[in-house]
């Protein structure tokens, strides 16, 4: 087991670096060819980088238009941010002092990333327009972060694994020096589900993650009366 682990995360691995990458180059080279910022947006670069802040950070635009769904929504990414943090100690040594901070706070967040991700899986049952525009992957995206998740409480809670031979496997699989894995099948299903969701992430709707940068509608200056906006082809065009 410890071998099978071992070459599915480094296949993992591989193909979340190589696909993420590929999907933001894609990202960053598509272009955009219609000013089209929400409104009301600013209008200068500095505002610009203000507004994306708060929307990555406190997911404005999702508080205005629904505060129950923020809630959830908030609930599960900030959860999933302390999580990560307070994994961090199973890929370092020593443990930086911010990431030992940390692990009181990640160690209960984890009740708030289970508890958001019921709460928005809830809504596309509950909700009628979201049922109707559900898809199987939809749900099934949910259920693998759930099952990550309860997992994830449950070995820390119920039923123990030896986390320092847990720290000492994936401190070897970055030095390619593979060290034994804990049987522990709690362990291995959320091992194995967290490998899944690293190959799969590339090519899912959770690409929402970096395309946020990216979105027109977003990263974009409302200055059409100080501006003129063109797409290239329409510049290449008025040259002619």
């Amino acid at each position: 087991m410890s071998l099978l682990f071992a070459i599915l995360f480094y296949v993992a691995a591989a193909i979340f670096v190589v696909g993420l990458a590929a999907k933001i180059i894609s990202f960053a080279r598509t272009p955009a060819p219609l000013s089209i910022p929400t409104t009301p947006a600013p209008t200068t670069t500095g505002g610009v980088v203000l507004r994306m802040f708060r929307e990555v950070a406190f997911f404005e635009s999702l508080f205005k238009g629904n505060l129950w769904i923020w809630m959830f929504a908030a609930a599960f990414h900030f959860g999933l941010a302390l999580v990560l943090v307070r994994h961090l100690r199973y890929f370092i040594e020593p443990v930086w002092f911010w990431v030992d901070f940390a692990q009181p706070f990640g160690m209960y967040a984890g009740f708030a990333m289970a508890a958001g991700l019921g709460g928005l899986w809830a809504r596309r049952f509950l909700v009628e327009r979201i049922r109707y525009i559900s898809t199987t992957s939809d749900h099934l995206m949910l259920a693998l972060l759930l099952i990550i998740a309860v997992t994830g409480l449950g070995m820390k809670f119920i039923v123990h694994t030896d986390i320092v031979a847990v720290k000492t496997f994936f401190l070897g699989l970055m030095r390619f020096d593979i060290q034994p894995l804990p049987e522990h099948p709690g362990l291995y299903i959320h091992l194995a589900c967290v490998a899944l969701l690293m190959i799969i992430f590339p090519f899912s709707k959770l690409l929402h993650a970096p395309g946020v940068f990216f979105s027109p509608s977003r990263n974009q200056t409302d200055n059409p009366r100080e501006a003129r906006h063109l797409s290239s082809w329409a510049a290449k065009l008025e040259k002619n």
